[in-house]
């Protein structure tokens, strides 16, 4: 991680019980280990 990069930044929408928490688990699980995820489900935004 020699070179600074700009952060990317996924919104995932949708209804209730749509699958959201799923797919950004699933995202989160194959991106490379040594990158920095943060999940911000929407109750922790309210």
């Amino acid at each position: 991680m020699g070179k600074l990069e700009k952060p990317v930044i996924i919104g995932i929408a949708g209804g209730s019980g749509s699958g959201k928490t799923t797919i950004a688990r699933e995202i989160a699980n194959n991106i490379n280990e040594h990158d920095r995820i943060m999940i911000m489900s929407q109750d922790s935004y309210y």
